[in-house]
């Protein structure tokens, strides 16, 4: 169930609101004279949906590209990840 509260709310409970946010790893949505205004989530929670759209991005690039046919042995690209780790690119 989605935690929602006015904006007069998140102004004079900003601090419980904020707690909300970081135990619970939801977002609060935020009205505005009874309209969705804002969504609003902790910093972890925000940085691990970013992190899970660039995730899908690069499989989606990946997929689209062997589609077209470009495609690498895996020996050969497991054996470029360990040189990259080695040489600390990643």
């Amino acid at each position: 169930m989605p935690y929602i509260q006015s904006s007069t709310s998140l102004r004079n409970n900003y601090n419980n609101i904020s707690e909300f946010c970081r135990e619970n790893q939801e977002p609060v949505f935020i009205t505005r004279n009874g309209q969705g205004d804002l969504a609003i989530m902790s910093i972890e929670l925000y940085e691990s949906l970013t992190g899970k759209l660039e995730l899908y991005r690069l499989l989606d690039e990946g997929r689209n590209a062997a589609k077209k046919g470009h495609k690498r042995n895996y020996k050969d690209t497991f054996k470029d990840i360990k040189q990259d780790l080695i040489d600390g690119k990643i």
